[in-house]
């Protein structure tokens, strides 16, 4: 079978497992790549990712090959997720509402793509014959955007994010590495010209340059991948953002045209109601159990109870709305320290002259009985901040 035929084969398979793009590298990343990745973790700007760090998983980011012995090409591929049903004006509108990112609006799709990536494995199996294969999705040391780019799935853009002309950036990735020998395809060429959209919109300026992402800075890290006290000059910043953020994405014209999510074939990703904009008060009323239920097939799961509460708490602190303070004050002795002080915090923002003794004194008997230094040192801030505010 011709070069040519084989892909084709292969891309007929992986459409009907729900993969609209499928493309073919080899298992190199270029140096280009490989110098940006080496100053970004120079510069710690991986936060408290440190495993991005490590000597043995950066290396095996900068060789693929490392990940599978013999391996040959890696065939890269996209599974189109559904875009925010809301605009950015709408989301940054309905305080009273979370914004969570779209690709969590739908079932983990780790679980969904590994499923389908090892099934299709399975197929090439009996297709290509008898070589090795393994499956990736987003969790292993893989520079996946950098394969995509290579394998001209599409381009990365200024937000770091891959970008197709026609489905924009609203798809999820995965990879297949593979010893068999399969005819690659062109690289991808870059189409974000002189366009600053995404750098610009960037509500706490975590993109500190084209193709630079502080992660330190960045929502979707703070509010998934970070699991301590969220930095105070920062929680102003994120708004109503309690599980990731889609800004970038929403700003960029490469999206204005992706905006129906045309491409989508599993059912599993398409928006759960519950999941789209979340209500901030019957969030804040979930305890173990009930969080456990309510998202046990979601990638929000991901940031425990106490993250997402701790999000959620700065989004109330956000809002403007002193309807959330009897709410905040439920949750002042909650026993997840994170939750404890971020309920602090927001109860100063909150806090007006006809609840000031109420909330005075709620904090002021929770201080007495608090052991963690961190919520300490949250309801001594936000006691002060409320007696020099009133």
């Amino acid at each position: 079978m011709s070069g040519d035929g084989l892909k084709m084969m292969i891309r007929e398979r992986a459409q009907a497992f729900g993969f609209t793009l499928c493309h073919v590298t080899r298992p190199e990343i270029d140096q280009q790549h490989i110098d940006a990745l080496q100053r970004w973790s120079d510069a710690g700007l991986q936060g408290d990712m440190q495993w991005m760090a490590e000597p043995v998983r950066l290396e095996r980011r900068k060789n693929p090959a490392t990940m599978l012995d013999g391996v040959k090409s890696v065939i890269s591929l996209a599974m189109i997720y559904s875009p925010p049903q809301y605009t950015l004006a709408e989301a940054n509108s309905s305080l009273s509402s979370g914004v969570i990112t779209a690709y969590a609006h739908g079932d983990d799709y780790h679980d969904v793509m590994k499923k389908k990536l090892k099934a299709l494995a399975a197929e090439l199996d009996l297709m290509l014959g008898k070589y090795d294969q393994r499956v990736f999705v987003d969790t292993a040391p893989v520079l996946e955007h950098a394969l995509a780019e290579g394998a001209g799935l599409g381009w990365q853009g200024k937000h770091t994010l891959t970008i197709h002309k026609q489905h924009g950036s609203w798809f999820l990735l995965g990879e297949i590495f593979t010893t068999a020998e399969i005819e690659p395809d062109q690289r991808a060429e870059n189409h974000c010209g002189s366009c600053s959209a995404c750098i610009d919109i960037c509500p706490t300026q975590a993109i500190i340059a084209p193709y630079v992402v502080d992660a330190r800075r960045c929502i979707s890290y703070l509010t998934i991948e970070f699991d301590g006290f969220i930095p105070t000059e920062l929680r102003p910043l994120m708004g109503n953002r309690i599980y990731g953020c889609d800004d970038c994405q929403l700003a960029c014209p490469w999206n204005g045209h992706a905006a129906k999510g045309d491409g989508i074939t599993i059912d599993y990703l398409m928006p759960k109601g519950e999941n789209n904009l979340a209500d901030l008060a019957s969030l804040l009323l979930l305890d173990e159990e009930g969080f456990r239920i309510r998202f046990r097939k979601s990638p929000i799961k991901r940031t425990k109870r106490r993250g997402l509460l701790r999000n959620v708490c700065i989004a109330m602190g956000n809002s403007g709305a002193a309807a959330f303070v009897p709410g905040l004050l439920n949750v002042l002795n909650d026993q997840e320290s994170l939750i404890r002080g971020h309920a602090a915090w927001a109860l100063a923002r909150l806090c007006d002259q006809e609840r000031r003794e109420m909330v005075l004194s709620a904090l002021v008997l929770q201080l007495a009985q608090e052991s963690d230094p961190a919520v300490m040192q949250e309801m001594t801030s936000a006691i002060k901040d409320i007696k020099e505010a009133l």
